[in-house]
């Protein structure tokens, strides 16, 4: 079975799909079998950025594909290496089930309270259900500054839950490089190209740890360093 990164949220537009989009990017250009899964076939955001990767000659090509549910999501990618689940917006039946199956569930979330405090809600929620705390984890997107960052970071370690090192800023350069096809570590701006990866060689890092903890009998998949070309 492959690793299972999801990428969940109480609610839209937080950076699910974006960060979704950098992992599998960052992973494919280390080499590794990625499927980028996303869970609401009526959401076309992964379509239409695949469809202008492919039309600007991206490299590498990303394997993007819907699925119903995370239980024919696994079952078609059991000879990858990685599989991303892309959820949607909002938190229905499927929520507990994706979170029960991944190594790690990452929330992405905003700095304001009106993203953080759903981010939490959602985090108890999970961990009332079983779901070990260790796999929970949030990542700071659409952040102002170091300051705003400071805060959001101590609202949430505070509530109990880890916090990847890194933040993704609000910038014009990941807008364009989206559009393009590309990813937050594919930006023509390598400042802006570093802070993603920090972030997301983090996420990498933690997941690589639950599995190898998870089964200390097999060989882990080996998981990339940051520093995507």
């Amino acid at each position: 079975m492959p690793a299972v990164i999801a990428f969940i949220s109480q609610k839209g537009g937080v950076g699910k799909s974006t960060l979704a989009r950098a992992l599998a990017a960052v992973c494919s250009h280390a080499g590794l079998e990625v499927v980028l899964a996303y869970l609401d076939p009526r959401q076309q955001t992964l379509i239409q950025w695949q469809k202008a990767r492919t039309a600007q000659r991206v490299s590498p090509r990303l394997s993007v594909e819907p699925f119903d549910d995370v239980t024919h999501a696994v079952g078609r990618a059991e000879a990858c290496d990685l599989l991303i689940l892309d959820t949607p917006g909002g938190v229905n039946d499927d929520t507990l089930a994706v979170a029960r199956t991944a190594h790690l569930v990452v929330q992405p979330t905003g700095s304001t309270l009106d993203d953080l405090h759903p981010t939490v809600l959602l985090f108890h929620e999970l961990a009332a259900a079983g779901v070990p705390k260790s796999h929970l984890v949030a990542a700071l997107c659409r952040v102002l500054d170091d300051e705003d960052e400071a805060a959001a970071r101590a609202y949430l370690e505070e509530a109990g839950y880890e916090v990847l090192a890194g933040f993704i800023p609000e910038n014009r350069a990941y807008r364009t490089a989206h559009n393009r096809g590309r990813s937050l570590t594919e930006t023509e701006e390598q400042e802006f190209n570093d802070r993603a990866d920090a972030l997301i060689e983090a996420l990498l890092t933690k997941v690589a740890a639950i599995t190898s903890a998870a089964d200390e009998t097999k060989e882990p998949t080996p998981m990339p360093r940051g520093g995507a070309a």
